[in-house]
Protein backbone atom coordinates (compact mmCIF):
# COMPACT_ATOMS: atom_id res chain seq x y z
CA UNK A 1 0.00 0.00 0.00
CA UNK A 2 1.33 3.54 -1.27
CA UNK A 3 1.63 5.77 2.30
CA UNK A 4 0.00 8.74 2.40
CA UNK A 5 0.08 12.02 0.91
CA UNK A 6 0.30 14.83 2.97
CA UNK A 7 -2.00 17.87 3.00
CA UNK A 8 -3.78 15.63 -0.21
CA UNK A 9 -6.25 18.53 -0.37
CA UNK A 10 -4.04 21.02 -1.81
CA UNK A 11 -2.46 18.28 -4.24
CA UNK A 12 -5.91 17.74 -5.32
CA UNK A 13 -6.94 21.46 -5.83
CA UNK A 14 -3.42 21.92 -7.53
CA UNK A 15 -4.61 19.61 -10.33
CA UNK A 16 -8.15 21.28 -10.00
CA UNK A 17 -6.24 24.30 -10.75
CA UNK A 18 -5.03 22.99 -14.06
CA UNK A 19 -8.67 22.95 -15.17
CA UNK A 20 -9.76 26.36 -15.58
CA UNK A 21 -6.35 26.97 -16.98
CA UNK A 22 -7.15 24.88 -19.88
CA UNK A 23 -10.83 25.98 -19.54
CA UNK A 24 -9.85 29.77 -20.26
CA UNK A 25 -7.22 28.56 -23.17
CA UNK A 26 -10.47 27.19 -24.79
CA UNK A 27 -12.56 30.27 -24.27
CA UNK A 28 -9.65 32.91 -24.84
CA UNK A 29 -8.58 31.49 -28.25
CA UNK A 30 -11.91 33.27 -29.95
CA UNK A 31 -11.58 36.15 -28.07
CA UNK A 32 -7.91 36.76 -28.82
CA UNK A 33 -8.00 35.92 -32.29
CA UNK A 34 -11.63 37.41 -32.89
CA UNK A 35 -9.87 40.63 -35.14
CA UNK A 36 -8.79 37.69 -37.57
CA UNK A 37 -11.81 35.64 -37.29
CA UNK A 38 -14.23 38.75 -37.99
CA UNK A 39 -12.44 39.68 -40.91
CA UNK A 40 -12.03 36.44 -42.27
CA UNK A 41 -15.86 36.06 -42.17
CA UNK A 42 -16.64 39.48 -42.90
CA UNK A 43 -18.73 40.23 -39.35
CA UNK A 44 -19.39 43.07 -37.34
CA UNK A 45 -19.40 43.23 -33.68
CA UNK A 46 -23.60 41.97 -33.74
CA UNK A 47 -22.66 39.21 -35.58
CA UNK A 48 -19.48 37.98 -33.63
CA UNK A 49 -21.69 38.51 -29.67
CA UNK A 50 -23.79 35.90 -31.37
CA UNK A 51 -20.98 33.49 -31.38
CA UNK A 52 -20.28 34.65 -27.39
CA UNK A 53 -24.11 34.38 -26.93
CA UNK A 54 -24.35 30.32 -28.27
CA UNK A 55 -21.90 29.90 -25.44
CA UNK A 56 -23.16 31.60 -23.09
CA UNK A 57 -26.94 29.59 -23.51
CA UNK A 58 -25.53 26.32 -23.14
CA UNK A 59 -23.30 27.65 -20.24
CA UNK A 60 -25.81 29.02 -18.19
CA UNK A 61 -28.39 25.80 -19.10
CA UNK A 62 -25.27 23.75 -18.15
CA UNK A 63 -24.71 25.08 -15.05
CA UNK A 64 -27.85 23.86 -13.03
CA UNK A 65 -28.00 20.51 -15.29
CA UNK A 66 -24.41 20.08 -14.36
CA UNK A 67 -24.59 20.97 -10.88
CA UNK A 68 -27.20 18.36 -10.19
CA UNK A 69 -25.25 15.83 -12.33
CA UNK A 70 -22.34 16.53 -9.91
CA UNK A 71 -24.05 15.93 -7.09
CA UNK A 72 -25.65 13.25 -8.26
CA UNK A 73 -22.71 10.75 -10.60
CA UNK A 74 -19.91 12.57 -8.35
CA UNK A 75 -17.25 14.89 -8.76
CA UNK A 76 -14.64 12.21 -10.22
CA UNK A 77 -16.67 10.61 -12.70
CA UNK A 78 -18.70 13.64 -13.94
CA UNK A 79 -15.84 16.34 -14.39
CA UNK A 80 -14.20 13.64 -16.32
CA UNK A 81 -16.79 13.31 -18.65
CA UNK A 82 -17.40 17.13 -19.08
CA UNK A 83 -13.78 17.59 -19.26
CA UNK A 84 -13.65 15.43 -22.03
CA UNK A 85 -16.95 16.77 -23.95
CA UNK A 86 -15.28 19.98 -23.81
CA UNK A 87 -12.13 19.74 -25.52
CA UNK A 88 -13.85 17.53 -28.05
CA UNK A 89 -15.73 20.19 -28.81
CA UNK A 90 -12.85 22.55 -28.85
CA UNK A 91 -11.13 20.99 -31.52
CA UNK A 92 -14.24 20.93 -33.36
CA UNK A 93 -14.01 24.59 -33.89
CA UNK A 94 -11.65 24.58 -36.77
CA UNK A 95 -14.48 22.84 -39.47
CA UNK A 96 -16.61 26.06 -38.39
CA UNK A 97 -17.21 27.16 -42.51
CA UNK A 98 -19.56 30.02 -41.29
CA UNK A 99 -21.86 31.92 -38.31
CA UNK A 100 -24.51 28.82 -38.63
CA UNK A 101 -21.39 25.84 -37.50
CA UNK A 102 -19.43 28.42 -35.57
CA UNK A 103 -22.14 28.72 -32.90
CA UNK A 104 -22.98 25.35 -33.40
CA UNK A 105 -19.62 24.40 -32.01
CA UNK A 106 -19.30 27.24 -29.39
CA UNK A 107 -22.53 25.80 -27.77
CA UNK A 108 -21.13 22.70 -27.23
CA UNK A 109 -18.14 23.84 -25.71
CA UNK A 110 -20.16 26.13 -23.51
CA UNK A 111 -22.45 23.01 -22.73
CA UNK A 112 -19.37 21.43 -21.46
CA UNK A 113 -17.92 23.67 -19.44
CA UNK A 114 -20.40 24.78 -17.25
CA UNK A 115 -19.47 21.69 -14.96
CA UNK A 116 -16.17 23.16 -13.99
CA UNK A 117 -17.53 25.55 -11.31
CA UNK A 118 -19.89 23.88 -9.83
CA UNK A 119 -17.57 21.41 -9.44
CA UNK A 120 -14.58 23.36 -7.81
CA UNK A 121 -17.13 24.29 -5.21
CA UNK A 122 -18.18 20.78 -4.49
CA UNK A 123 -14.27 20.12 -4.26
CA UNK A 124 -14.08 22.96 -1.78
CA UNK A 125 -16.86 21.31 -0.08
CA UNK A 126 -15.56 17.78 0.50
CA UNK A 127 -12.40 19.13 0.90
CA UNK A 128 -11.23 22.31 2.60
CA UNK A 129 -12.75 23.31 5.87
CA UNK A 130 -14.29 26.86 6.10
CA UNK A 131 -10.97 28.12 7.37
CA UNK A 132 -9.11 27.17 4.35
CA UNK A 133 -12.16 27.04 1.69
CA UNK A 134 -11.53 31.03 0.97
CA UNK A 135 -7.66 30.11 -0.35
CA UNK A 136 -8.69 26.69 -1.87
CA UNK A 137 -11.45 29.02 -4.13
CA UNK A 138 -8.78 31.11 -4.70
CA UNK A 139 -6.66 28.23 -5.88
CA UNK A 140 -8.99 27.22 -8.48
CA UNK A 141 -10.50 30.18 -9.42
CA UNK A 142 -7.02 31.93 -10.32
CA UNK A 143 -6.67 29.24 -13.20
CA UNK A 144 -9.41 31.39 -14.97
CA UNK A 145 -6.97 34.51 -14.83
CA UNK A 146 -3.52 32.58 -15.58
CA UNK A 147 -5.67 30.87 -18.74
CA UNK A 148 -6.78 34.23 -19.78
CA UNK A 149 -3.09 35.50 -19.38
CA UNK A 150 -1.36 32.88 -21.71
CA UNK A 151 -3.89 32.58 -24.26
CA UNK A 152 -2.82 35.90 -26.10
CA UNK A 153 0.89 34.44 -26.56
CA UNK A 154 -0.24 31.17 -26.98
CA UNK A 155 -2.89 32.24 -29.59
CA UNK A 156 -0.83 34.85 -31.80
CA UNK A 157 2.07 32.12 -31.43
CA UNK A 158 0.21 29.28 -32.87
CA UNK A 159 -1.05 32.22 -35.67
CA UNK A 160 2.53 33.28 -36.35
CA UNK A 161 3.80 29.06 -36.97
CA UNK A 162 0.74 27.84 -38.61
CA UNK A 163 -0.32 31.35 -40.48
CA UNK A 164 -3.70 30.61 -39.39
CA UNK A 165 -6.29 30.54 -36.07
CA UNK A 166 -7.33 26.89 -36.63
CA UNK A 167 -4.45 25.19 -35.03
CA UNK A 168 -5.16 27.15 -31.94
CA UNK A 169 -8.32 25.59 -31.27
CA UNK A 170 -7.18 22.21 -31.62
CA UNK A 171 -4.02 22.30 -29.23
CA UNK A 172 -6.54 23.73 -26.36
CA UNK A 173 -8.63 20.58 -26.98
CA UNK A 174 -5.43 18.40 -26.78
CA UNK A 175 -4.58 19.71 -23.46
CA UNK A 176 -7.82 19.15 -21.70
CA UNK A 177 -7.16 15.20 -22.54
CA UNK A 178 -4.21 14.87 -21.32
CA UNK A 179 -5.78 16.57 -17.90
CA UNK A 180 -8.67 13.81 -17.29
CA UNK A 181 -5.57 10.53 -16.26
CA UNK A 182 -4.07 12.94 -14.12
CA UNK A 183 -6.93 14.33 -12.57
CA UNK A 184 -8.59 10.97 -11.94
CA UNK A 185 -5.31 9.74 -10.87
CA UNK A 186 -5.64 11.63 -7.29
CA UNK A 187 -9.27 12.34 -6.57
CA UNK A 188 -11.76 10.39 -4.80
CA UNK A 189 -13.82 11.90 -1.86
CA UNK A 190 -11.99 12.46 1.27
CA UNK A 191 -14.40 9.17 3.04
CA UNK A 192 -12.48 6.51 0.43
CA UNK A 193 -9.19 7.86 -0.45
CA UNK A 194 -6.39 5.99 0.46
CA UNK A 195 -3.71 8.25 -0.31
CA UNK A 196 -5.53 10.40 2.72
CA UNK A 197 -3.77 10.05 6.26
CA UNK A 198 -6.07 9.01 9.04
CA UNK A 199 -5.63 12.52 10.93
CA UNK A 200 -6.54 14.67 8.21
CA UNK A 201 -9.55 12.53 7.48
CA UNK A 202 -10.59 13.03 11.18
CA UNK A 203 -10.07 16.61 10.89
CA UNK A 204 -12.23 17.39 7.56
CA UNK A 205 -14.66 14.89 8.39
CA UNK A 206 -15.13 16.67 12.50
CA UNK A 207 -15.46 20.42 11.14
CA UNK A 208 -18.02 19.21 8.22
CA UNK A 209 -19.81 17.69 11.29
CA UNK A 210 -19.49 20.46 13.35
CA UNK A 211 -21.19 22.70 10.43
CA UNK A 212 -25.10 22.39 11.69
CA UNK A 213 -25.92 23.18 7.88
CA UNK A 214 -23.28 20.64 6.95
CA UNK A 215 -24.17 17.34 8.69
CA UNK A 216 -25.44 15.34 6.22
CA UNK A 217 -25.54 14.78 2.26
CA UNK A 218 -28.61 15.81 1.97
CA UNK A 219 -29.41 17.46 -1.74
CA UNK A 220 -32.16 19.83 -0.95
CA UNK A 221 -34.63 20.50 -3.37
CA UNK A 222 -34.93 23.30 -5.61
CA UNK A 223 -38.46 24.39 -4.01
CA UNK A 224 -36.57 24.27 -0.65
CA UNK A 225 -33.26 26.28 -2.59
CA UNK A 226 -35.34 29.19 -4.08
CA UNK A 227 -37.21 29.92 -1.15
CA UNK A 228 -33.99 30.77 1.23
CA UNK A 229 -33.02 33.92 0.39
CA UNK A 230 -29.38 33.15 0.96
CA UNK A 231 -30.12 31.30 -2.80
CA UNK A 232 -31.10 34.83 -4.23
CA UNK A 233 -27.87 36.84 -3.06
CA UNK A 234 -26.02 34.35 -4.19
CA UNK A 235 -27.79 33.75 -7.72
CA UNK A 236 -28.35 37.23 -8.62
CA UNK A 237 -24.97 38.53 -7.27
CA UNK A 238 -23.20 36.74 -9.49
CA UNK A 239 -25.78 37.67 -12.36
CA UNK A 240 -24.83 41.35 -12.14
CA UNK A 241 -20.85 40.86 -12.12
CA UNK A 242 -19.65 37.78 -14.21
CA UNK A 243 -21.11 40.03 -17.37
CA UNK A 244 -18.32 42.22 -16.44
CA UNK A 245 -15.54 40.04 -16.24
CA UNK A 246 -16.92 38.63 -19.78
CA UNK A 247 -17.20 41.82 -20.77
CA UNK A 248 -13.03 41.72 -20.42
CA UNK A 249 -12.25 37.98 -21.31
CA UNK A 250 -14.69 38.18 -24.39
CA UNK A 251 -14.71 41.98 -25.98
CA UNK A 252 -10.79 43.23 -25.06
CA UNK A 253 -9.18 42.94 -28.43
CA UNK A 254 -12.18 44.50 -29.98
CA UNK A 255 -12.12 47.29 -27.62
CA UNK A 256 -8.68 47.76 -27.88
CA UNK A 257 -9.31 48.31 -31.45
CA UNK A 258 -11.86 50.90 -30.78
CA UNK A 259 -8.90 53.03 -28.84
CA UNK A 260 -6.97 52.54 -31.40
CA UNK A 261 -4.66 49.58 -30.15
CA UNK A 262 -3.54 46.66 -32.11
CA UNK A 263 -3.71 43.68 -30.08
CA UNK A 264 -0.66 41.99 -31.50
CA UNK A 265 1.36 44.92 -30.67
CA UNK A 266 -0.15 45.33 -26.94
CA UNK A 267 0.21 42.01 -25.37
CA UNK A 268 0.66 43.61 -22.62
CA UNK A 269 -2.73 45.27 -22.35
CA UNK A 270 -3.74 41.45 -22.21
CA UNK A 271 -1.45 40.12 -19.51
CA UNK A 272 -1.67 43.04 -16.76
CA UNK A 273 -5.43 42.78 -16.25
CA UNK A 274 -5.43 38.81 -16.29
CA UNK A 275 -2.62 38.75 -13.89
CA UNK A 276 -4.25 41.26 -11.68
CA UNK A 277 -7.27 39.15 -11.40
CA UNK A 278 -4.82 36.21 -10.10
CA UNK A 279 -3.86 38.47 -7.66
CA UNK A 280 -7.52 39.29 -6.86
CA UNK A 281 -8.32 35.80 -6.32
CA UNK A 282 -5.93 35.25 -3.61
CA UNK A 283 -6.55 38.38 -2.27
CA UNK A 284 -10.21 37.84 -1.76
CA UNK A 285 -10.17 34.11 -0.60
CA UNK A 286 -6.74 35.27 1.83
CA UNK A 287 -8.04 37.84 3.22
CA UNK A 288 -11.26 36.40 4.08
CA UNK A 289 -9.77 33.41 5.66
CA UNK A 290 -7.46 35.40 7.87
CA UNK A 291 -10.08 37.48 9.30
CA UNK A 292 -12.37 34.79 10.11
CA UNK A 293 -8.51 33.20 11.94
CA UNK A 294 -8.50 36.52 13.64
CA UNK A 295 -11.87 35.48 15.54
CA UNK A 296 -14.33 37.32 12.62
CA UNK A 297 -17.87 35.73 12.23
CA UNK A 298 -17.49 34.06 8.63
CA UNK A 299 -20.39 35.88 7.04
CA UNK A 300 -18.67 39.27 8.17
CA UNK A 301 -15.38 38.35 6.61
CA UNK A 302 -17.03 37.33 3.40
CA UNK A 303 -19.14 40.71 3.23
CA UNK A 304 -16.25 43.22 3.80
CA UNK A 305 -14.04 41.57 0.50
CA UNK A 306 -17.87 41.94 -1.55
CA UNK A 307 -18.05 45.48 -0.83
CA UNK A 308 -14.37 46.27 -1.30
CA UNK A 309 -14.56 44.67 -4.50
CA UNK A 310 -17.71 46.23 -5.48
CA UNK A 311 -16.18 49.52 -4.61
CA UNK A 312 -12.58 48.71 -7.20
CA UNK A 313 -14.81 47.12 -9.77
CA UNK A 314 -16.17 51.26 -10.35
CA UNK A 315 -12.98 52.00 -11.98
CA UNK A 316 -14.03 50.75 -15.07
CA UNK A 317 -15.45 53.88 -16.11
CA UNK A 318 -12.20 55.87 -16.10
CA UNK A 319 -11.73 54.91 -19.48
CA UNK A 320 -14.69 55.91 -20.31
CA UNK A 321 -13.40 59.69 -19.91
CA UNK A 322 -9.55 59.90 -19.86
CA UNK A 323 -7.35 59.04 -22.31
CA UNK A 324 -4.33 57.14 -22.55
CA UNK A 325 -2.95 53.44 -22.91
CA UNK A 326 -1.33 53.30 -18.98
CA UNK A 327 -4.40 54.50 -17.44
CA UNK A 328 -6.88 52.04 -19.81
CA UNK A 329 -4.77 49.18 -18.53
CA UNK A 330 -4.22 50.44 -14.99
CA UNK A 331 -8.16 50.90 -14.77
CA UNK A 332 -8.93 47.36 -16.23
CA UNK A 333 -6.32 45.86 -13.60
CA UNK A 334 -7.82 47.34 -10.90
CA UNK A 335 -11.23 46.40 -11.86
CA UNK A 336 -10.26 42.71 -12.77
CA UNK A 337 -8.43 42.40 -9.25
CA UNK A 338 -11.55 43.45 -7.70
CA UNK A 339 -13.96 41.66 -9.62
CA UNK A 340 -11.83 38.22 -8.95
CA UNK A 341 -11.94 38.95 -4.92
CA UNK A 342 -15.43 39.21 -5.37
CA UNK A 343 -15.82 36.54 -7.62
CA UNK A 344 -13.89 34.47 -4.99
CA UNK A 345 -16.62 34.76 -2.19
CA UNK A 346 -19.40 34.63 -4.24
CA UNK A 347 -18.10 31.24 -5.35
CA UNK A 348 -17.10 30.28 -1.58
CA UNK A 349 -20.84 30.93 -0.37
CA UNK A 350 -22.40 27.84 -1.28
CA UNK A 351 -19.91 25.28 0.54
CA UNK A 352 -20.73 27.76 3.49
CA UNK A 353 -24.49 28.10 3.68
CA UNK A 354 -25.47 24.96 2.49
CA UNK A 355 -25.56 20.84 2.75
CA UNK A 356 -22.62 19.28 1.07
CA UNK A 357 -25.16 17.29 -0.98
CA UNK A 358 -26.64 20.60 -2.28
CA UNK A 359 -22.95 22.80 -3.16
CA UNK A 360 -22.94 22.21 -6.28
CA UNK A 361 -27.07 22.54 -7.42
CA UNK A 362 -26.64 26.15 -5.70
CA UNK A 363 -23.09 26.47 -7.21
CA UNK A 364 -24.89 25.69 -10.62
CA UNK A 365 -28.24 27.87 -10.44
CA UNK A 366 -25.74 30.61 -9.56
CA UNK A 367 -23.78 30.19 -12.85
CA UNK A 368 -27.38 30.12 -15.05
CA UNK A 369 -28.43 33.42 -13.46
CA UNK A 370 -24.53 34.69 -14.29
CA UNK A 371 -25.33 32.79 -18.40
CA UNK A 372 -28.47 35.09 -18.37
CA UNK A 373 -26.90 38.32 -17.15
CA UNK A 374 -23.99 37.78 -19.77
CA UNK A 375 -26.06 36.78 -22.36
CA UNK A 376 -28.33 39.88 -22.32
CA UNK A 377 -25.00 42.23 -21.45
CA UNK A 378 -23.47 40.60 -24.28
CA UNK A 379 -26.53 41.40 -27.22
CA UNK A 380 -26.56 45.14 -25.93
CA UNK A 381 -22.88 45.25 -26.00
CA UNK A 382 -22.55 43.78 -29.66
CA UNK A 383 -25.70 46.85 -30.39
CA UNK A 384 -24.48 49.69 -28.52
CA UNK A 385 -20.77 49.21 -29.68
CA UNK A 386 -22.30 49.33 -33.04
CA UNK A 387 -24.30 51.89 -32.77
CA UNK A 388 -22.35 54.15 -30.21
CA UNK A 389 -19.05 53.59 -28.67
CA UNK A 390 -17.44 51.47 -25.41
CA UNK A 391 -18.31 54.67 -23.35
CA UNK A 392 -21.73 53.62 -21.30
CA UNK A 393 -20.89 50.21 -21.58
CA UNK A 394 -18.34 51.23 -19.10
CA UNK A 395 -20.04 53.18 -17.43
CA UNK A 396 -22.84 50.92 -16.56
CA UNK A 397 -20.59 48.34 -15.57
CA UNK A 398 -19.07 50.74 -12.97
CA UNK A 399 -22.34 51.01 -11.55
CA UNK A 400 -23.77 47.22 -10.96
CA UNK A 401 -21.22 45.88 -8.54
CA UNK A 402 -22.63 48.30 -6.21
CA UNK A 403 -25.88 47.25 -7.04
CA UNK A 404 -24.66 43.39 -6.52
CA UNK A 405 -22.71 44.67 -2.96
CA UNK A 406 -26.31 45.34 -1.72
CA UNK A 407 -27.99 42.41 -2.82
CA UNK A 408 -24.94 40.61 -0.69
CA UNK A 409 -25.70 42.79 2.50
CA UNK A 410 -29.07 42.34 2.47
CA UNK A 411 -30.47 38.46 1.78
CA UNK A 412 -27.28 36.40 2.56
CA UNK A 413 -28.40 36.57 6.74
CA UNK A 414 -27.31 35.12 9.37
CA UNK A 415 -27.08 31.76 10.17
CA UNK A 416 -25.23 28.73 11.85
CA UNK A 417 -22.51 29.29 8.92
CA UNK A 418 -22.13 32.81 8.66
CA UNK A 419 -22.25 33.32 12.27
CA UNK A 420 -19.33 30.69 12.78
CA UNK A 421 -16.44 32.36 15.30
Amino acid sequence: MKPPIRHLGWYIGGVLFLSPVINYLDRQMLSVLAPDIKHEFGWNNQKFALLIISFRVAYAIGQTISGRFLDTVGLRKGLSLAVGFYSLSSMLVPLAAGLRSFCSFRFLLGAGESANWPGAAKAVAEWFPRAESGWAVALFDSGSSIGGAIAPFLAYGLYQAFGGWRPAFLVSGVLGFLWIPLFRSIYRKPEEHPRLAESERRILLQDRAAETVQQSDVRLPYATLLKMPETWGIVVSKTLTDPIWFFVTDWFAIFLLSKGYSPKDSLLAFWIPFLAADVGNFAGGGISSYLIKRGWRVGSARKVVCVAGATGMAMLMLPAFVNGFVWLVGSFAVATLSYAAFSTIILTLPADLYPAGSVATVSGLSGTGAGIGTIAATFLIGVISDHYSFQPILVGASIVPVIAAALILLLIRKNSATQKT
